[in-house]
């Protein structure tokens, strides 16, 4: 078996080989291959063939500008290589010829291009000076879109496995407190300190333990997990392994849900691969360590992220939440000492390691170190994965990094934490973003998604899409988020309709009281957080729809009322002949008049008038 310095040897001489001919990437992480990359790719292939060239043709993972895909990355030797935007397989030919044959850079496309790879072009913004990369922190996200996620040779000659190999030579108690220095914390959503959590287990008597890998990210709007088990597999198997050093376990799984297919066979390859060259097994690197990995498919059951829900389902048995203490650090998985973290938790902890926890402390803020992975989602420009360091404004991740609100609309607000998280108003545009200053707020850091919205988001109805998806995720074993969560949504459906009464308020925020001090796991504990913060910023809203029986919006459609302005009108008809229940009369070239009782509210009207004469009320 040959040694992590011979591989990294010989792997490092092919990389930078490969790097000194010309070669075309296409990225094709899920986010690519939805939005084409797949086409692009073939579209690559024959263009090259046809113009006889000589180039390598290769693929990558999303490298966090999802708004720009397809993207697709050109070099030359001795050239910086230059990343291209909304390719088309139709725009291949130009760009192949441009770029490859002409050997200038095609500038209809140009995203941004990548130092360090050789000469840079003049005119075209550097990655690390581009707007959205600029106050990046890429760390866990470091490899993702630069290399090929397939290929454990690149993860090596890139730095991979150097954070396991330092690891295996430090004492196991010098390593956990290597992660506490660090102020690591669980990147899952609560926070808890990494160390802390690694000490709890090392501590725990029991001559077999487990790591867990919780990949079953299920929040509307995040895609953070995916993307690094997509984009780097190897630094997740590579951090699970020296947790399993640090507290003397030999056995890890990933969880990880069926509906990631690309993430899951990306895994597989890696393990296979880490298996193959002695990296992960018996007696990894000649240490006497020895550790296994299973990777188990979850159901796509959100409650599953709760980590006792999750080893339940590991285990065979139905995924629900059970009451703790115990907690899973003394019985967890098969009633065994057990470390649950996140992926990116786990891809942290590799370049912990190998860099030294001062390295990790020395970003964020006093009590949230380090970086974290965001997806911006939304009415957003620039929507894609961004890694930020802690402590950075609101503000400079949705208008600096997102570029600001689409149709240049007003910023309303962002729900940051997933279904259960709060919405964060345009009043805290300047908040920190950490543990801390999100929870004075009334939100939380969650696995790290944001959902934007504009000054047309409904909040009410906002609150009742995420609280209808909570609802129905509950796995059903406690009556406060069994039987709560159902009440409130049914208030909140009936706000929405115009059917709500002033004392539907009191009695929301009596109920997620109630839910949020009794319910047995986190999902119930935190599934009131939409209702209660914009109650809490935007009660205006729900008096409105409550009083007025008015959506401020214009979003609720039981409350919309269509009208058509006379003076607009022209009498066209074409709102008449769109009207499938002809609520819509007057004669030709005549303003026409909608009979509020016959509207069925559908909006054809809106859409088919050229004259903006359909008005909403």
């Amino acid at each position: 078996m040959k040694t992590l310095d011979s591989l990294r040897e010989e792997y490092t001489k092919a990389y930078r080989a490969a790097a000194g001919r010309p070669r075309v990437v296409v990225g094709m992480g899920t986010c690519g291959i939805a939005a084409g990359a797949d086409k692009v790719m073939d579209a690559v292939k024959a263009e090259a063939a046809a113009l006889g060239l000589n180039v390598d043709i290769c693929f990558t993972s999303c490298i966090g500008s999802c708004y720009k895909e397809p993207t697709v990355e050109i070099a030359l030797p001795g050239r910086a290589a230059v990343v291209y935007g909304d390719v088309t397989p139709e725009a291949v030919p130009a760009l192949l010829a441009e770029h490859l044959v002409n050997q200038k850079p095609y500038a209809d496309l140009v995203l941004m291009q990548i130092p360090g790879d050789g000469e840079e072009y003049p005119g075209i913004p550097a990655m690390d000076a581009s707007t959205y990369y600029v106050k990046q922190v890429r760390t866990v996200t470091s490899r993702l879109g630069r290399i090929n996620p397939e290929s454990i040779g690149e993860y090596i000659a890139t730095g991979g496995y150097e954070g396991l190999e330092k690891g295996l030579g430090m004492d196991r108690q010098a390593v956990i407190d290597e992660i506490k220095k660090s102020g690591l914390r669980g990147r899952g959503g609560a926070g808890f300190p990494t160390g802390m959590k690694w000490q709890f287990v090392h501590d725990a008597p029991g001559d077999k333990k487990y790591i867990v890998c919780n990949a079953d990210e299920g929040d509307p709007g995040a895609f953070m997990d995916r993307s690094v088990l997509e984009g780097d597999p190897h630094s997740v198997l590579e951090g699970m392994m020296i947790a399993g050093y640090a507290i003397g376990a030999d056995e890890g799984y990933i969880y990880c849900r069926a509906e990631y297919p690309l993430a899951i066979h990306r895994l597989t390859k890696a393990i296979g691969q880490a298996e193959e060259l002695g990296l992960l097994g018996d007696n990894i690197l000649d240490s006497g360590f020895s550790f296994r990995l299973h990777i188990k498919q979850g159901a796509g059951a959100f409650v599953c992220g709760e980590e006792t829900a999750l080893l339940a389902s590991i285990e065979g048995r139905r995924g629900m939440p059970r009451v703790r203490p115990p907690f899973p650090a003394q019985k967890g998985l098969w009633d065994k000492p057990t470390t649950i973290n996140n992926v990116e938790t786990w891809a942290n902890v590799p370049f912990i390691i190998r860099r030294g926890g001062d390295w990790y402390a020395a970003m964020g803020t006093e009590k949230s170190k380090g970086s974290k992975v965001f997806c911006l989602t939304g009415k957003i420009n620039n929507t894609g994965l961004v890694e930020v360091p802690m402590g950075i404004t609101v503000r400079e991740i949705i208008f600096d990094l997102g570029g600001g609100i689409r149709e240049g609309k007003k910023f309303k607000a962002v729900q940051t934490g997933g279904p259960s998280g709060g919405c964060i108003p345009a009043e805290f545009l300047d908040l920190p973003v950490d543990y801390e200053s999100l929870g004075r707020v009334g939100a939380i850091m969650g696995s790290g998604g944001m959902v934007v919205m504009d000054e047309g988001t409904c909040m009410v109805n906002m609150a009742r899409y995420f609280l209808t998806f909570t609802q129905s995720e509950s796995c059903g074993k406690c009556t406060p988020c069994r039987e709560g969560t159902k009440r409130m949504l049914e208030i909140l459906e009936r706000i929405t309709e115009g059917k709500g009464v002033p004392a539907d308020l009191d009695t929301l925020e009596k109920l997620a009281g109630v839910i949020k001090n009794t319910a047995l796991c986190g999902l119930g504990q935190t599934c009131p957080n939409p209702v209660l913060s914009t109650l809490r910023y935007f009660r205006h809203e729900y008096e409105a729809h409550i009083n007025d029986k008015r959506c401020p919006a214009k979003v609720c459609q039981p409350l919309l009322v269509y009208t058509i302005n006379t003076e607009k009108c022209t009498g066209c008809g074409a709102c008449a002949r769109a009207c499938p229940a002809a609520a819509i009369t007057g004669a030709k070239k005549e303003p026409h008049s909608i009979d509020p009782d016959l509207c069925i509210k559908c909006g054809n009207c809106v859409q088919k008038c050229k004259f903006d004469a359909v008005e909403l009320g």
